[in-house]
């Protein structure tokens, strides 16, 4: 038997929520899921309740950065500037800059949820 997965109020959860989206959604999410270095139930209910977040800069975090930038390096080669690149991408580029560019002066970098759009 697993153990409870008690909140930082002591509350119990034990009720599932499931939903479904689009494959292009479905990657938009797991980007941003990296990029936070929070878990996706954590990332889910950070942005559900318009909470703020702290990204810490650890190994994982850095591993996803780097993959972000790897990734939209290669997209900048394949297009003409960023009216070529589609919105869902932008909002990542968006979030990737602020995280990095904020790291750059300390560890940890506090993000509102409430900009995010799942």
């Amino acid at each position: 038997m697993s153990h409870r997965n008690n909140d930082k109020q002591g509350r119990f959860r034990s009720k599932v929520i499931a939903f479904r989206v689009s494959p292009q959604e479905n990657s938009v999410l797991e980007r941003k899921v990296f990029l936070s270095g929070l878990t996706k139930q954590d990332y889910l209910i950070h942005c559900m309740e318009n909470k703020d977040y702290i990204v810490l800069g650890n190994p994982y975090v850095y591993r996803s950065l780097k993959r972000e930038m790897v990734h939209f390096i290669q997209l900048f080669e394949q297009i003409e500037g960023l009216d070529d690149l589609e919105l869902d991408e932008l909002e990542i580029l968006k979030m990737m800059l602020e995280i990095t560019i904020s790291m750059k002066r300390k560890k940890e970098q506090k993000i509102k949820a409430s900009n995010r759009t799942i």
